[in-house]
């Protein structure tokens, strides 16, 4: 007699304890969503030819990430094919360059997350302007923004531009022109002086 209460009252026990783990169970749970993306980029801001854009990514899942590239704002000036103006107006031919123009950047490519959904990759611009870069994976995606500075004076892209002689040649000989003029004028009135005072003239 004893032993069937016992058993009774454990039996209860167990259902006591079983009905607010399927009441919990049957309650709607909140909907599970995949981590939040983030892209970012280092350093803000470089100078064409100076440096590359460093993309970091977390939150992805591991595997291909997308990548495209959206460029806004007005590329360096290209100066007429073949010839430079100088500061005088005159046109001249430019010499060949040592260096070669670098293919594009591609605007569109793709960097791969790890397990931890992380991601880091490089990337160097061609040409100046805003860059807009958008990392896309399935229906998640987050964006950042650096800038491209026109190149440093000296360095290919530039703002100076090598030409077949300096910008100092045409006034120097222009000016040494017209000293050895003035030369042979002030000559010529000394000679004239003289055959004047040494009564030396035409008659």
């Amino acid at each position: 007699m004893r032993l069937s209460r016992i058993i009774m009252a454990f039996t209860v026990g167990l259902a006591v304890a079983a009905v607010p783990t399927a009441a919990g169970a049957a309650q709607p749970q909140p909907p599970v969503y995949p981590p939040t993306v983030s892209l970012t980029i280092e350093p803000p801001a470089i100078r064409l030819g100076d440096g590359s854009f460093t993309l970091h990514g977390e939150g992805f899942v591991a595997g291909a990430v997308r990548i495209d590239v959206e460029i806004s704002g007005n590329p360096n000036a290209a100066p007429a094919q073949g010839t430079v103006r100088r500061s005088d107006g005159s046109a001249v031919a430019m010499s060949a360059v040592a260096y070669q123009q670098p293919q594009p950047a591609p605007t569109t490519f793709s960097a791969t997350a790890a397990g931890d959904g992380t991601f880091t990759i490089t990337y160097k611009p061609s040409r100046t302007g805003r860059h807009h870069f958008t990392a896309t994976q399935g229906n998640q995606a987050d964006d950042a923004t650096g800038i491209v500075l026109p190149a440093r004076p000296g360095r290919p892209g530039g703002g100076n531009l090598p030409v077949t002689g300096d910008s100092l040649g045409t006034p120097l000989k222009l000016g040494g022109g017209l000293a050895g003029a003035g030369a042979v004028l002030v000559l010529l009135s000394l000679a004239w002086r003289r055959r004047g005072r040494f009564g030396i003239g035409s008659r």
